[in-house]
């Protein structure tokens, strides 16, 4: 409420009114009176009353007028209105109602009738302020929550894709790259800003199944062998088994599980066709070969991103998403995209946590 009483607006353009309401409320609050409805505007706006007795039969303006005025405009849709008519007058409730009024006090007035409904009307008025307050209050700690949760599954998604890349040093880095590619194709494809952030944490997290794989696997250098490289195949189907059971409002252990599914059907685990595949699977397995092709392996030097590319055109529509590709070919085609991580900088970084372990224990 306004000031140490609450702010009444009388708006009559009958003087006898006028004086009958003040000399009935002015003993509990403070007045403010408007003889026409323009005034009245002019008042509400500027001086906000707690609550509005209005007159409904008025020259140049109508009560109605006034009351859908005030109703759209935002410094004063939430100012009560009471309606005030004389009782021979022919009035329709149901419209008042419809416009916003909270009520009707017919005429002659009954000192007692109009106090009991002007304090009826305040103190639900000061109950619905409370309340809009509390509930502005608990927004505010939810979004704080919300925002400390997402902060610890960045970290915790983060420590993860960390602790692949720790194990793997020859492909630092990577997770990331492909995270960042993902979503520059998906933005490309016009997908929701949702959908890209569950493609953003699945790419991060693609690799994690290769913690099951033996180190002298994976930084074995040379062609690896038939056995070696089934080995590996289980990569996407163990990021699935420790991925599943996260209630990820997204189908992020699914996309990981599909990262190498190809379009004709020749990709693993499961051999999947066409349509059978998430789009967003599509996009993370386009950026997850553009990556791997164009950087170094121990078994091969890196290739650069032209082969890459090259790979993705040859192969497009076959073993990969049109729209995917084309998205990616666009993104390198027009210059506006680069790796934040070059991978020779992230080896350096990885590279920093074998040789100085104690860092991370501090």
């Amino acid at each position: 409420m306004n000031g140490p009483r609450p702010l009444i607006l009388i708006v009559d353009d009958n003087t006898t009114n006028i004086d009958l309401l003040v000399n009935t409320l002015k003993a509990e609050y403070r007045l403010g009176i408007a003889k026409r409805g323009v005034n009245a505007l002019e008042y509400a706006e500027k001086y906000h009353p707690d609550l509005i007795l209005l007159d409904i039969m008025m020259p140049e303006m109508d009560g109605y007028e006034v009351c859908s005025k005030l109703k759209k405009n935002p410094l004063t849709e939430s100012t009560p209105i009471i309606f005030i008519t004389a009782m021979s007058e022919t009035i329709n409730k149901t419209m008042g109602f419809d416009l916003g009024a909270v009520d009707y006090i017919t005429k002659p007035f009954h000192a007692a009738e109009v106090k009991a409904r002007v304090q009826a009307h305040l103190a639900m008025a000061l109950m619905k302020s409370e309340l809009r307050s509390e509930n502005a209050l608990l927004e505010q700690m939810v979004t704080k929550k919300t925002a400390e949760i997402q902060n610890m599954l960045h970290g915790i998604i983060s420590s993860m894709a960390l602790m692949v890349e720790i194990r793997d040093p020859y492909t630092p880095g990577h997770q990331q790259r492909v995270a960042q590619l993902a979503c520059a194709i998906a933005g490309k494809m016009s997908l929701t800003e949702d959908a890209i952030e569950g493609l953003r944490i699945a790419a991060l997290l693609h690799d994690v199944g290769k913690i099951r794989i033996p180190v002298s696997i994976l930084n074995r250098t040379g062609k690896l062998l038939d056995a070696e490289m089934e080995v590996i195949k289980v990569h996407p189907q163990i990021s699935f088994e420790i991925l599943k059971n996260i209630p990820f409002p997204w189908p992020c252990a699914r996309m990981v599980l599909e990262h190498h599914e190809r379009l004709d059907g020749t990709g693993y685990p499961n051999n999947l066709h066409g349509d059978a595949i998430l789009i967003e699977s599509k996009i993370l397995t386009v950026a997850d070969v553009a990556e791997a092709k164009s950087s170094f392996r121990p078994y091969r030097p890196a290739q650069g991103i032209e082969a890459a590319l090259n790979e993705l055109r040859q192969h497009r529509g076959t073993l990969y998403d049109c729209a995917a590709v084309d998205a990616c070919l666009d993104l390198f085609a027009g210059g506006t995209f680069q790796f934040d991580l070059p991978q020779q900088e992230a080896i350096r970084h990885v590279s920093s946590l074998h040789n100085h372990p104690h860092e991370q224990i501090e």
